[in-house]
C-alpha cells in the first residue's frame, strides 16, 4: 500500500496515445485488502494485525464487494497477504488455519468468475532482511519454499495469478533480485503450475516511472521459464497520481502518461513484453477523476502491452481512508465511490 514517495519527479498531464492492436485491457479491477494489514515496508507483519475481508472472520463483506464490482464490469481482483501470515516461521510450512482463511477469500474471488491475483505484501523482505541479499538471513530457498507450496495448491487453476512480491525497494542489486525471481519462477513451473501468469516486480517500489531507468526492466527480461520461453511472465508495476507519487494525498496532479506509461509502453512494445499495473489510486475528488480516467484510458488504448490494472484499494479499509474504493452500503444497495464509478470500470473510460 502507499507508504513513502516512490519518486521525486512528476509531470504534466497529457492525453498522448500510441497505436495499439486493441482497445480493451484484459484485466480491470481492485485490490481487496485486509490480509496484508499489519505489514510494514521493512517486511515485518504484526501477528493479529490482519482483518480478513470475509464476514465469517470479520465485519467486512469482501465477497459482497467483489460480487458487486464484478456485476458492474470488473473482472480482476488482487488479494494481498502477509508472508508471515501464511508461514509464521521463515521457510516453514503453510499455517493450516491461516491458509484456510486466505484460501476462502481466493475461492470467493474465483466464484465471482473473476481472475484472482495472489500478492505477497512484504516489500522483498522478511522482518527487515532483503530476500537473497541479507547475508543468508533470508535466502532464495526461503522464498522458493513459500511459492512452491502456494503454486502446488493452485497448480491446476489458470484463473489465479502469482504476484511474487509487493513493491521491492532499496534493493542492493536488481540483478541479484532478478536471479531470485528466476529461482522462484523455475520452482513454480516445476511443480506443474505452468498455465498461470507470474507477475514480476522491480526495484524502487516497482514504480512504472523508474522501471526502465533503474535497470528493473532489463534485469527481469532475463528471467525465463524452464523451457526458455517468456510465456506468462509479466512485469508488475505501480503508479500513484499525487504530488509525490506516494498515494498518501487525496488530490491528484498527474495522469503519469508522459512521465511513465508512454515511455514504458514504447519499451514494452520494442522488446515484445507486457506489464500489468497492480496498484494505482487516488482520492474521491474531481482532480483524481480527471487524471485517473486519463491514465486508465491510456492503458486501455495500449492494451497490447498493458494487460490491465487493479486500483488500490477496497476490502477492509474504512470509508475514511483517502484512497478507499470500498462501496458504501446505502440501505442494502452498494454505491460506488466517485473514482470507482467514473474510472475503474473500463467500459466507462473514453
Amino acid at each position: 500500500p502507499p507508504s513513502l514517495p516512490r519518486s521525486s519527479t512528476t509531470s504534466a498531464s497529457a492525453s498522448t496515445t500510441t497505436s495499439a492492436s486493441c482497445s480493451q485491457v484484459t484485466s480491470g479491477g481492485s485490490d481487496i485488502a485486509g490480509f496484508d494489514f499489519g505489514c510494514t515496508i521493512d517486511g515485518a507483519c504484526v501477528t493479529g494485525g490482519q482483518v480478513p475481508p470475509l464476514t465469517q472472520y470479520s465485519s467486512i463483506d469482501g465477497a459482497g464487494q467483489m460480487q458487486h464490482f464484478f456485476s458492474k464490469g470488473m473482472n480482476t481482483f488482487r488479494l494481498p497477504v502477509g508472508w508471515q501470515f501464511l508461514t509464521p516461521t521463515l521457510g516453514g510450512t503453510l499455517d493450516a488455519t491461516n491458509w484456510e482463511k486466505y484460501d476462502a477469500l481466493m475461492q470467493t474471488c474465483l466464484n465471482t468468475g473473476a481472475y484472482c491475483i495472489i500478492d505477497i505484501h512484504n516489500y522483498a523482505r522478511w522482518n527487515g532482511d532483503i530476500v537473497g541479499q541479507s547475508n543468508g538471513a533470508v535466502t532464495n530457498a526461503h522464498f522458493v519454499s513459500l511459492w512452491t507450496q502456494i503454486a502446488t495448491k493452485y497448480a491446476s487453476n489458470s484463473r489465479i495469478g502469482f504476484g511474487l512480491m509487493n513493491e521491492p525497494h532499496d534493493l542492493l542489486d536488481v540483478n541479484i533480485w532478478a536471479a531470485t525471481v528466476q529461482e522462484v519462477v523455475t520452482a513454480i513451473r516445476n511443480v506443474g503450475a505452468t498455465s498461470q501468469r507470474i507477475f514480476m516486480p522491480g526495484n524502487d517500489w516497482t514504480s512504472a516511472e523508474d522501471f526502465i531507468n533503474n535497470g528493473s526492466a532489463a534485469a527481469l527480461s532475463n528471467v525465463k521459464n524452464p523451457d526458455g520461453s517468456i510465456t506468462g511472465l509479466i512485469f508488475d508495476v505501480h503508479k500513484y497520481l499525487d504530488e509525490d507519487n506516494s498515494g498518501g494525498h487525496v488530490e491528484c496532479v498527474t495522469d503519469n502518461i508522459q512521465s511513465s506509461f508512454l515511455p514504458l509502453s514504447r519499451w514494452l512494445r520494442c522488446h515484445g513484453r507486457q506489464a500489468v499495473v497492480t496498484e494505482t489510486g487516488g482520492g474521491n475528488v474531481q482532480s483524481c477523476v480527471t487524471h485517473m480516467c486519463s491514465q486508465l484510458s491510456f492503458l486501455k488504448h495500449n492494451s497490447d502491452v498493458f494487460l490491465g490494472y487493479t486500483g488500490w484499494a477496497a476490502g477492509a479499509f474504512p470509508h475514511t481512508y483517502e484512497l478507499s474504493e470500498v462501496p458504501i452500503d446505502n440501505q442494502g444497495t452498494l454505491q460506488d465511490t466517485l473514482l470507482v464509478e467514473n474510472c475503474l470500470y473500463q467500459q466507462n473510460l473514453p
